[in-house]
C-alpha cells in the first residue's frame, strides 16, 4: 500500500460564504466544486488548483458530526486527506493490518470522488480521509 500526496486538508467553518473570500481574494485560491451533501449534513467547497487543496466544510444542521465538532472545538482543521490509487484494496490492506476504519466501504464524497475515513484512534488522533485518485 502506498499513500499518495496530500489531496486536501479539511477545515470546519460556520459559514462558507463568510470564509471563501479569505481563501479566494487574499490567498488567491481558485474556487472549485461546491456542493450540498445532505447525507452527511454538510455543504463543502474545494479551493486551490492542485495537486493539494483546501476543503471548507460547514454544517447544514446542528445535529451533525461537523456541527458538534464546531461547537466543541470551534472552526479549524478537521481532517487530512491522502490520495490513493485503489481505495477498496487500500481499505482491505489497512483493515487487515489492524487499522480501525470509519468507512469499511468507499462512499461518494465532494465532487464525486470515492472516499473513506480512518478512525483517529488508529492514526495518532488525526481524522484521516482517503480519496481515490486515478
Amino acid at each position: 500500500m502506498h499513500l499518495g500526496l496530500i489531496h486536501h486538508v479539511g477545515y470546519v467553518v460556520a459559514d462558507l460564504d463568510t470564509e471563501i473570500p479569505a481563501y479566494r481574494d487574499m490567498l488567491g485560491m481558485e474556487v472549485g466544486v461546491r456542493e450540498v451533501m445532505p447525507e452527511q449534513g454538510v455543504e463543502a467547497v474545494l479551493l486551490g488548483s492542485g495537486p493539494s487543496y483546501v476543503e471548507l466544510i460547514a454544517p447544514l444542521t446542528a445535529d451533525t458530526g461537523v456541527a458538534r465538532f464546531l461547537a466543541k472545538k470551534g472552526p479549524g482543521v478537521h481532517h487530512v486527506a491522502f490520495a490513493v490509487p485503489h481505495l477498496e484494496s487500500t481499505l482491505r490492506e489497512l483493515e487487515d493490518g489492524g487499522v480501525e476504519l470509519i468507512d469499511t466501504v468507499p462512499r461518494r464524497g465532494l465532487g464525486g470522488h470515492m472516499v473513506a475515513f480512518l478512525h483517529p484512534r488508529s492514526t495518532g488522533g488525526v481524522l484521516t480521509e482517503l480519496v481515490e485518485d486515478h
